[in-house]
Order: C-alpha cells, then sequence, then structure tokens
C-alpha cells in the first residue's frame, strides 16, 4: 500500500538537512505533487538547495520551528508535514541546553499546533533511538518531541489531522557519520574507538526515505514506528573503513551508550509486530484506534536494541552500505563530525 502524494503539498522542517534534502528529491522525482515547501532558517543552505534542485515545483521558505506564527502561515493547504527540524549534536545540546528545548521540544508542540489550526491531515516526525531511555539531553528533547506527537491527536479533536513518529538510528551518510571520520583518521594510520564492544543499528540515508514514506499511509494517529535494520559493530566499521589502521580506545564519552535500544520492554507491552516494522501505540489514547493490520503482540520482556539483535552488517556489507552514500555528502560531512556522536 502506498500513499500517494500526487496532487499535494508537502512541507518539510528542516529541509536543507541531509534527511530533507534526501526526502524531497526521492517525492519530486516520483510523485506529481503540486508543490513541496522547503522550511528551515538557513538561507545559505536555501540558495545551495535551489542550485541542486531546479524544479518549479519547489518553494523555499526561510523559518524557524520556533515562530509558532510563521509555521501557521507555512503550513496553510498543506496536506502532509514531515518535521524533521532538530538540534542533534549532543555536546551542543549539552552546552546549550536551553536552545536545544526550544528548537527539539517547543518547535514539535508548533509543529503539531500548526497542523491542527491548519488541518494538515499527516504529520510525520523523525526521532532516533536516542530518545529511548535518553542519557543525553539531545535523547531526552526528542523523547518529550515523541510524547508530544504521540498525543497530539487529544488536541486535534473536529480536525482531520493524524500524528506520529518513526524511530531509527544512525544513518549513513548523514552529517555527522562516522564514516568520513575513519576515512581521515585511516590517512593518519589510527582510528578512535570508544569501546570496543559498543554496537549502533544502522540505516542509510535512502532508507530512512523510503521508510517514512512507506509508514505514511499506516498512519491511524500516536503511533511510532520502528523499522527492523541491521546492526553494527563499531570495530567491525573500523575495519571495513580502515582496515590497516591501528585502533585507539578512547573510552565512552559522557552521555553516550554502550549499546541503542529501540524498543524497551515497558514499550513492548503496547507493540505490534507487523512484519518490516514494529509500531508502538499510544499509552493513553482516548481516540479510536485498532490494532495494526497484520500486528502479532511481542512476548514479555521483548526488547530491540543493537546487541542482541538477529541482523548484523559484516565487514563486506559495511563496505557495500557505505558505497550508497549520496556523492556529494562525503566532502560535506568532513566538517566538524564526531563519530557516533549525532543521531
Amino acid at each position: 500500500m502506498e500513499y500517494d502524494l500526487s496532487g499535494k503539498t508537502v512541507l518539510v522542517t528542516g529541509a536543507t538537512g541531509s534527511f530533507g534534502t534526501a526526502f524531497m528529491r526521492a517525492v519530486l522525482e516520483r510523485y506529481d505533487v503540486a508543490s513541496i515547501r522547503a522550511f528551515s532558517r538557513d538561507e545559505l543552505k536555501q540558495s545551495e538547495l535551489a542550485r541542486t534542485i531546479t524544479d518549479s515545483r519547489l518553494r523555499l521558505l526561510i523559518g524557524d520551528v520556533r515562530d509558532r506564527d510563521r509555521l501557521r502561515v507555512a503550513t496553510r493547504g498543506v496536506d502532509v508535514i514531515v518535521h524533521a527540524a532538530a538540534l542533534k549534536q549532543v555536546p551542543a545540546c549539552e552546552y546549550n541546553p536551553f536552545e536545544a528545548v526550544q528548537t527539539n521540544v517547543i518547535g514539535a508542540e508548533n509543529v503539531v499546533a500548526a497542523a491542527i489550526d491548519n488541518d494538515v491531515p499527516v504529520t510525520i516526525a523523525l526521532s532516533t533511538d536516542k530518545a529511548v531511555n535518553p542519557v543525553n539531553l539531545y535523547g531526552a528533547t526528542k523523547l518529550c518531541a515523541e510524547k508530544i506527537v504521540a498525543q497530539a491527536m487529544a488536541y486535534a479533536a473536529g480536525t482531520h489531522a493524524k500524528f506520529a513518529s518513526v524511530r531509527y538510528g544512525n544513518v549513513v551518510g548523514s552529517r555527522g557519520s562516522v564514516v568520513p571520520i575513519f576515512r581521515q583518521q585511516a590517512q593518519t594510520g589510527t582510528v578512535t574507538i570508544t569501546d570496543e564492544r559498543m554496537t549502533r543499528f544502522w540505516i542509510t540515508l535512502e532508507q530512512a526515505v523510503e521508510f517514512v514514506l512507506s509508514c505514511l499511509p499506516l498512519i491511524q494517529g500516536g503511533e511510532t514506528f520502528v523499522p527492523k535494520i541491521p546492526s553494527m559493530r563499531l570495530m567491525d566499521m573500523a575495519a571495513a573503513l580502515a582496515p590497516e589502521a591501528e585502533r585507539k580506545v578512547v573510552g565512552i564519552r559522557p552521555g553516550e551508550k554502550l549499546h541503542e535500544v529501540l524498543v524497551t520492554e515497558d514499550e513492548a507491552r503496547h507493540c505490534y509486530d507487523i512484519g518490516d516494522r514494529y509500531v508502538i501505540l499510544p499509552q493513553l489514547a482516548t481516540w479510536d484506534m485498532e490494532r495494526p493490520e497484520r500486528g502479532e503482540s511481542l512476548p514479555d520482556g521483548f526488547r530491540y536494541a543493537s546487541d542482541n539483535n538477529t541482523d548484523w552488517l559484516g565487514e563486506d556489507a559495511l563496505r557495500t552500505m557505505v558505497g550508497t552514500m549520496p556523492p556529494g555528502r562525503r566532502a560535506e560531512d568532513r566538517r566538524g563530525a564526531d563519530p557516533g556522536w549525532e543521531a
């Protein structure tokens, strides 16, 4: 089942980021949309976007998700909102906590409010595995954003608005990816590893885009969708990208986990397996919701984590996955990236 975006108006917040740009490209190539509105606060990146996507259906809207009035204007006549705007560098969020809350929490509230005010039929927000049992402020703000989106239906009575989130792991090719860091370090002969036991969930940018698109027709309201994706060991990633380099263990940084979790034991009680993904239902739904089609209940004590996953990427698979990174992204990723330090 596919959600047909033909003839519809789509707004993407954080549109000049890695995901936003990839998502807009895919939509413009695949659907005859009426328009796609690129909403972001960076005029330089918007001008760069205009040079790389020369499509008359693209609309460049400068604005910040902190500004509810601007969002209310930007979402008029919109059919689908994809909320990808966030502050996501862990150290930056720790050092600037008020700013992280303003963008990630208040920003999510503003997106929800604008969608309700303008009766936008579908809003889907991007979350992260860092939101599960958070140990840093970034994860805590994304947990709050998930809760705001999950409960938005309680505020949307009398409208057609529906809301949901997607939650997945580290994205190959996103800004801050470990990939360009290991490539750079390979040239020096030494790569830094925080902990030899560390594991992460891994997904490509293209897979993330496809997952968001595939979730649109499944939304009833308040769900969090979790893809079934492979895990990788940081040591295997280092071996794949820098096979000749020496490994230097530097220790886990403050606010970093050894392993990541996508579904907790407590969430498993109101989560369903629908084949290629899990669907976490809201706990306090006061609106009508049905069990997901083909949904199977999860066993007691179920936990979906990067260390107990049954699907693992080896060195060859990692090399293949890294080879799918969009051209032009690698050079951009070299600026200020920090391995494992961004969603």
